[in-house]
């Protein structure tokens, strides 16, 4: 294990990428808050919040941002007609900028010096 480096508060869904990401920052010598956002979508939180204490993670906090991505995200969107190639809707463009602001508000609350992402390149 390398040298403790500090604290990061990963954006974590519970698949593959986010959990490689988790254990390899843990290799690092980072420790890792693993943060999941509920926007709505239909998950087994509860599994995911087992998954990534086991894979290392020093906490877990889980967000119901929903009411927010609608009010503040998806609502402006569809007033402006925001579509990708006339034809698109864009909700998981819209829920990644929703995603991050809660990331940072928990990175500033934990002390924490990083926020990460797991998303497929």
């Amino acid at each position: 294990m390398a040298q403790p480096k500090g604290t990061v508060v990963l954006a974590y869904s519970g698949g593959l990428d986010t959990s490689c990401i988790l254990v390899w920052l843990k290799e690092q010598g980072y420790d890792v808050i693993a943060y999941l956002a509920n926007i709505g979508q239909k998950e087994d939180f509860e599994a995911a919040r087992k998954k990534a204490l086991a894979l290392g993670a020093k906490k877990v906090y889980i967000e119901d941002i929903s009411k927010e991505f609608v009010e503040e995200f998806i609502w402006p969107a569809v007033q402006a007609n925001a579509l990708y190639e006339d034809r698109y809707l864009l909700g998981t463009a819209l829920a990644r900028p929703c995603i991050a602001r809660k990331l940072v508000e928990i990175a500033q609350q934990e002390g924490a010096q990083y926020v990460a992402h797991g998303a497929t390149g």
